[in-house]
């Protein structure tokens, strides 16, 4: 049976989905406050779901509340990002030679299908980090292992307050292209260490160009 709680949760879950997408895509970005009426406004949403939605952004270290600001999405500091990475190259290099013993072709394959994509969408930024997210997600499931896949979800929170793509330049798609191919050759021919090593490359050259992006 439908009761007035069950309805508010599920308008609550709504809220929260919608602002975390509308976080991902770069509708509100690190920095921003986030008003529950300008927030409703913008998605269409009543206030009442969107601050448990910005209760449950704070829970998840995605939102902070100042004093005579209210809600606003952390930034993170350059100590945090260099973290950040830290972890996302322990994981992921785990992911990959997981991935190298245990992923199959057709997963490879669709590898290589967002990747083709990433490349195509040299004019949309945004669309290209998405699609490149998608490709790393790709990447821990072919490793078959759910705790690290668990481990991975819960640090895409944090990836969130990145701040904007770096994705805006061609030469920046077309490094990224080319060590996701380095990736997928080494999954392919199944070389765990290659394909460890091709990821921490990757992640170490996506630090580089966060940082120089975080230069005043």
């Amino acid at each position: 049976m439908t009761t007035p709680q069950t309805l508010s949760k599920s308008s609550g879950e709504a809220a929260y989905d919608a602002l975390l997408g509308a976080i991902r895509e770069g509708q509100f970005a690190p920095g921003d406050r986030l008003r529950e009426e300008d927030v409703g406004e913008r998605l269409n949403l009543s206030r009442t779901p969107v601050r448990e939605a910005l209760r449950r952004l704070e829970a998840d270290g995605i939102v902070e509340h100042r004093p005579r600001l209210g809600a606003v999405i952390r930034r993170l500091s350059h100590a945090e990002v260099v973290e950040l990475y830290e972890m996302r190259v322990v994981l992921e290099r785990t992911a990959a030679e997981l991935a190298a013993k245990h992923g199959t072709g057709a997963e490879f394959d669709a590898l290589e299908d967002l990747n083709r994509e990433i490349a195509q969408e040299r004019q949309n930024p945004a669309r290209a980090a998405a699609i490149n997210q998608t490709f790393h997600r790709g990447l821990y499931l072919a490793g078959r292992n759910r705790f690290l896949l668990e481990a991975a979800r819960a640090l895409n929170n944090s990836l969130l307050l990145l701040g904007p793509t770096t994705f805006t330049d061609d030469a920046r798609i077309d490094t990224v292209v080319a060590q996701h191919e380095a990736i997928i050759d080494a999954l392919r021919s199944g070389d765990s260490a290659a394909a460890g090593t091709a990821a921490e490359t990757h992640l170490q050259t996506s630090l580089r160009h966060r940082l120089r992006a975080m230069e005043p």
